[in-house]
């Protein structure tokens, strides 16, 4: 359950937060076990071996005032027989620090190669759990300040989280230690120890959460931010960004939101760091009072020089230990909060996909929508009572002005989108109950705004039909097929030529090569027995398109196609036509009888006409 804010009291709210603790724990566990035992055992070393350096430190003052006692008092003296267990102490002492400085090497090297698996590892879920997600979950501006927030900051905080609670770990140990050796000076010392730190706790805590208030208020003006840095720094918006001279407006939009994020920062920074420094003046005077106490206790006899040493040592270590430990937890609180951020994404509801058909129950009846609308989230249905039948063998020309709802309807044949109403069969199933991965394999789409990925020639072929992506003879059909082929020859590297501009020897291609490229792809799907093609030549020739639909007729004459297009020369050769308006069918049938029928497609086709007179 995500975290909000509720009626509920200040330290109940506080510590309900600690609930994805244990999660970032098992998290880390599963990423590596020996590393997380590793950082156990360093933690145990590293949190006992100060307060025994502490106590050897004492013997070590007691045993030099000792030697001398023995050294004066002695006629002819053996120094080196006064001095042994001294030295001995010192060496002890010393391997002491070794030891402690290996466990925090130890600690530093184990965390830093869990920040980068477990960076990786949490990633990997994010975009996993992208993978799960539907299409209108993508659509929703919500779902992607989600996904920025956990993309931010949620990939380090689950690392940073087990590295406090370590440190915790580690702090408590030594201030166990540093209690049994204090309360033997007085049980008061304990008292004055934790009084100093509590201040500063209770007001990084307070801050902590006010900073995470602020980082998710905020993620629509961060967003922005990154959107702006795309626009001004990719090759496919900067050509329109200099020809219309946007980079100094959007260049001073993208400061403008930074002054307004720096300016809350730096109000919530001077606010938490000047209460801090307030705050931490307590625990100074605290440590300079029980400075005070020992000296006193020592001067009237009460401790040896090597306690009074001993007992400064363990205090203020102890203060630091516990300071450390409160900071640790309000840390744990500040981690937690944004480890929120990440499970409230990963949690996102998905649909479940329950289909397992493989065959129709009317095998060759083909594709039907029976009275299908749909409407986005709290939206207006786009599309109204949709009913039409395409036979195996047939196509079926889509036409009708941008936004009608024309891709709508693909995307609603693919399953990315779900009916609100009616539905859609194929082969007599409900394409609810297909099998997802069999359903789409029958599939082959270009969309109108297809990925130009920066991959290679080939590989922008394979991502077609992902079984077959490393298959090079098969990458050669469907170029031949889409007609890609030929200026693929003259390329450097053929079909392993790099494509776009982020990778070195890129080569960028033209907008009708691209479709190429785009309708190459749907020819990877060999098994596809429906095909779907929108806008798939508006960036090409005359002669170009010409050649492209006489191959595609040829290729399809056993398929099911639906054909997505504004130029009515193509939408023409269709068996039936279906003229939509607004989300509802107007008008259908062949082109020569819409033509006598004399409605909106004839007009249509005659203002079209009469442009290439």
């Amino acid at each position: 359950m995500p975290y909000s804010p509720s009626s509920a009291s200040p330290f109940n709210r506080f510590f309900s937060v600690f609930r994805y603790s244990r999660r970032a724990l098992f998290l880390v566990w599963e990423t590596s076990r020996w590393m997380m035992l590793g950082l156990a055992l360093c933690t145990l070393v590293a949190g006992v071996l100060p307060a025994v350096a502490a106590y050897v430190g004492q013997l070590i003052v007691d045993g030099v005032l000792a030697a001398m006692e023995s050294y004066e008092a002695a006629r002819q003296p053996d120094v080196w027989v006064t001095l042994m267990p001294v030295l001995g102490l010192v060496a002890l002492e010393g391997a002491i620090i070794a030891l402690m400085a290996l466990a925090q090497r130890g600690l530093s090297a184990q965390q830093s190669l869990l920040r980068a698996l477990l960076g990786q590892k949490v990633n990997v879920m994010i975009l996993e759990k992208a993978g799960t997600l539907s299409l209108s979950q993508f659509e929703d501006s919500e779902l992607y300040d989600q996904l920025t927030r956990a993309r931010r900051e949620a990939s380090t905080r689950p690392l940073a989280l087990v590295n406090k609670t370590f440190g915790l770990l580690q702090n408590a140990i030594s201030l166990g230690s540093f209690a049994f050796l204090l309360v033997q000076f007085s049980p008061w010392a304990l008292l004055i120890l934790v009084v100093g730190a509590l201040p500063v706790f209770f007001s990084e805590a307070k801050f902590s959460g006010d900073a995470f208030r602020l980082f998710r208020w905020r993620s629509p003006q961060t967003r922005m931010q990154m959107y702006l840095e795309t626009v001004l720094a990719r090759e496919d918006s900067i050509k329109e960004v200099k020809l219309f001279g946007l980079e100094s407006r959007f260049l001073q939009r993208y400061r403008d939101i930074f002054h307004q994020l720096y300016g809350e920062d730096r109000r919530l920074t001077l606010r938490r760091e000047s209460w801090g420094f307030v705050l931490g003046l307590l625990g100074t005077l605290t440590f300079y009072a029980a400075y005070g106490w020992v000296v006193v206790e020592t001067v009237i006899g009460a401790l040896t020089l090597g306690q009074m040493t001993m007992y400064l040592m363990v205090f203020k270590q102890g203060q630091s230990a516990l300071s450390a430990s409160l900071t640790a937890v309000s840390g744990m609180y500040e981690d937690n909060l944004y480890l929120s951020n990440l499970y409230e994404y990963l949690e996102q509801p998905t649909e479940a996909d329950a289909g397992h058909v493989t065959q129709g129950a009317v095998q060759g009846d083909g594709l039907r929508f029976e009275q299908v609308s749909f409407a986005y989230p709290g939206g207006h249905d786009v599309l109204h009572d949709i009913s039409l039948h395409i036979p195996p063998g047939s196509s079926l020309a889509l036409v009708g002005e941008n936004g009608s709802g024309k891709t709508t309807l693909i995307k609603l044949l693919t399953r990315l989108y779900r009916p609100t109403r009616g539905r859609i069969l194929l082969d007599g199933s409900d394409l609810n109950d297909w099998d997802t991965q069999t359903l789409r394999a029958r599939v082959g789409v270009i969309f109108q705004d297809f990925v130009r990925y920066q991959l290679s020639v080939g590989e922008n072929l394979g991502v077609g039909d992902i079984a077959a992506f490393d298959d090079q003879q098969r990458w050669q059909q469907a170029a031949k097929d889409g007609l890609a082929d030929g200026f693929i020859a003259r390329m450097p590297d053929g079909y392993h030529t790099q494509l776009g501009r982020w990778f070195k020897n890129g080569q960028e291609l033209s907008g009708g090569q691209w479709q190429k490229i785009a309708l190459s792809r749907a020819y990877m799907r060999k098994e596809a027995d429906i095909l779907v093609l929108d806008e798939p030549t508006a960036a090409m020739d005359a002669a170009a398109e010409a050649d492209v639909f006489a191959r595609f007729r040829d290729h399809s004459r056993d398929k099911m196609t639906i054909l997505i297009s504004h130029r009515f020369s193509t939408v023409r050769s269709a068996d039936h036509i279906i003229v939509i308006d607004q989300g509802r069918i107007i008008e259908r049938g062949t082109h020569d009888t819409l033509m006598e029928t004399n409605g909106r497609y004839a007009a249509l086709f005659r203002l079209q006409a009469e442009g290439y007179q």
